[in-house]
């Protein structure tokens, strides 16, 4: 058996349109973003899912409220999908911290996190779901870091590519977790 796991990043918010990188900050859905979130709920309703997680960071929660406002399937937030932490440079222009992912890999972000950081908390979630969920299908609601270690993780792609590749989005990805899975040292 396995988890089947179907990803999508929040829908866009205010702070995408003018080009700010929000990190830990809650952000709010623009009204192309809402929108979105109706599409979303749309493609994903009959999607068979045993539960939705979310990142409890605003935008992901309401992202996911609205795709599923009766709240079927079941809606769980989860702290260790949240977004990379940029300390000092949370809402700083996306742009700076594009220039600076590559050197935040292993070494923090001022008063924040990795990303490596990220990958350890999405690691010790995936753990948690190939035994509590296993046989399931359930969908993931975050953020592009999270993506990336979802990536690192579960297809074996490098960390230091995805970081600095540029922006993908298309209408959620697709994810096998093996009941046995373990990460392998990243």
């Amino acid at each position: 058996m396995a988890v089947e796991i179907v990803y999508e990043t929040h829908a866009t918010t205010t702070d995408n349109e003018a080009g700010i990188a929000t990190g830990w900050l809650p952000g709010r859905l623009s009204e192309l973003g809402r929108r979105q979130a109706v599409e979303l709920g749309e493609r994903r309703r009959a999607g068979g899912f045993a539960a939705v997680f979310t990142s409890d960071l605003h935008r992901a929660v309401e992202t996911a409220q609205i795709a599923f406002p009766d709240g079927t399937p079941p809606l769980h937030q989860d702290t260790r999908l949240r977004e990379c932490n940029y300390g000092h440079l949370n809402g700083s222009p996306v742009s700076h911290i594009a220039a600076q992912r590559r050197h935040r890999i292993d070494v923090p972000f001022p008063g924040g996190q990795s990303y490596r950081r990220v990958l350890a908390a999405t690691d010790a979630l995936l753990h948690d779901l190939a035994v509590r969920l296993n046989g399931t299908r359930i969908l993931l609601i975050a953020h592009s870091a999270n993506r990336w270690a979802l990536e690192c993780l579960l297809t074996g792609a490098s960390l230091e590519d995805l970081v600095t590749a540029p922006p993908a989005w298309r209408p959620g990805w697709h994810y096998t977790l093996p009941a046995d899975w373990t990460a392998a040292t990243r």
